[in-house]
């Protein structure tokens, strides 16, 4: 069965993502590199960069200017990486071998705040509370990003798993956590407990649960092989696949709309599906669409605009713009060229990461990496870096 995102264990070092505008094709004089000082970013004061994007490459992190995306620092960091928005204007969850670290990306160093676990895995962003899952110890963490810049760890609501896996958690505005449940062998579903970790529902119809996503009106889903598990107003409601295996294991959801984006996948026996579908969830109505774009895509080509529109970066190298309401494909922007997923999932491939009204784009194979206005569809900057680079985040404030 294939297995994206994090379904396996979190080991070797990944490839590349990429990054850098006409600027500069080395760090040269323009940045500091101190990748053969790992995990460290202190050779000289670092002035406080605005709005910056991180980058992982075999061997560290890049940090980015997020408006011409001059490259600023370079920290090395051994191992694959991955990198996630913390919830604020300023830090990046890292996630590492040894557990989930605090990048200070606005003035470009790691802290000392550590969440130490084995198999760092998903981090969630919601109701101004940032929740971190260990996959290996089943412990949930959550906390107020706001409190990362107060010098120390921040005090927070801790939760354990009855049992490790690969899983996911969700803080809620009311105090309630939605997490999920299972083994090592085997995800059943979610569970919803109350402020003081009391359980109040829980649902074990979600085979397979994976990824999550929030929509309007805190509507809080989880995927399945069978379709997606929503949690509102105390109640939990499973909208099934049209197929027996459909299975939704990423999802990227918008405040700005009650729809959910998903991916869709049908072949349980398959090494590595490459759909060609994606699905529209609405959490009001209850009802799954499917959207056939012609090309595939990638579990790193899925995020959401401005105005809640559905975005999806293809294998063709374009930028499909669904409108989350009718499903129709607005337009397709030119991003990256064509390109292929890989069977590691840990390797590099294009990837999307948007925030606010641009989207970056990242292309691998050419060590580039684009920002893209998405009202215009206009390139306003480009740069390309001294090596590939994997996964692509940034700062950002506030929930979903």
């Amino acid at each position: 069965m294939n297995r994206p995102l994090r379904d396996r264990v979190l080991t070797g070092t990944a490839l590349a993502l990429a990054v850098s505008t006409v600027l500069t094709a080395c760090a040269g004089n323009e940045a500091t590199s101190d990748a053969k000082a790992e995990g460290t970013a202190k050779a000289t004061p670092a002035a406080a960069v605005k709005d910056p994007l991180v980058a992982t490459f075999d061997g560290g992190l890049y940090i980015l200017d997020g408006e011409n995306l001059k490259l600023i620092r370079t920290i090395g960091m051994s191992g694959f990486n991955r990198v996630n928005p913390a919830g604020d204007e300023d830090h990046v969850i890292v996630s590492t071998g040894t557990g989930f670290r605090v990048l200070d990306a606005t003035r470009q160093a790691l802290t000392d705040i550590e969440y130490q676990g084995s198999k760092p895995g998903h981090v969630v962003r919601h109701a101004g509370r940032t929740a971190l899952f260990t996959d290996g110890t089943g412990e949930v963490n959550v906390f107020d990003p706001a409190d990362l810049s107060g010098g120390g760890k921040p005090e927070g609501r801790t939760y354990s798993s009855a049992e490790a896996h690969h899983g996911v958690a969700v803080a809620l505005a009311n105090g309630e956590l939605l997490s999920t449940l299972g083994t090592e062998e085997k995800r059943t579903g979610a569970l919803v407990l109350d402020e003081n970790n009391k359980e109040i529902t829980r649902n074990e119809k979600c085979p397979g649960v994976h990824g999550e996503a929030a929509a309007r009106n805190e509507a809080i889903a989880v995927g399945c092989e069978d379709g997606v598990l929503i949690y509102q107003d105390g109640n939990f409601t499973k909208v099934d696949a049209p197929d027996d295996y459909g299975r939704i294991g990423n999802q990227a959801g918008s405040d700005a709309s009650p729809v959910l984006l998903g991916d869709y996948k049908t072949d349980p026996e398959a090494e590595l599906e490459r759909p060609t579908r994606v699905s529209l969830i609405d959490t009001e109505k209850k009802k799954l669409r499917l959207v056939d774009l012609g090309t595939s895509y990638s579990f790193r080509s899925l995020a959401r605009g401005p105005r809640g529109e559905a975005l999806v970066l293809g294998t063709d190298g374009a930028l499909h713009v669904i409108d989350q309401n009718s499903g129709e494909v607005e337009k397709r922007i030119p991003a990256v060229g064509a390109w292929q997923e890989p069977l590691d999932w840990q390797r590099a491939r294009p990837t999307l990461f948007v925030r606010d009204g641009t989207a970056y784009v990242s292309d691998p194979g050419e060590k580039a990496l684009h920002a893209i206005d998405l009202a215009t569809g206009r390139k306003t900057a480009s740069v390309t870096l001294p090596e590939s680079t994997n996964e692509l985040s940034g700062v950002v404030a506030g929930g979903h």
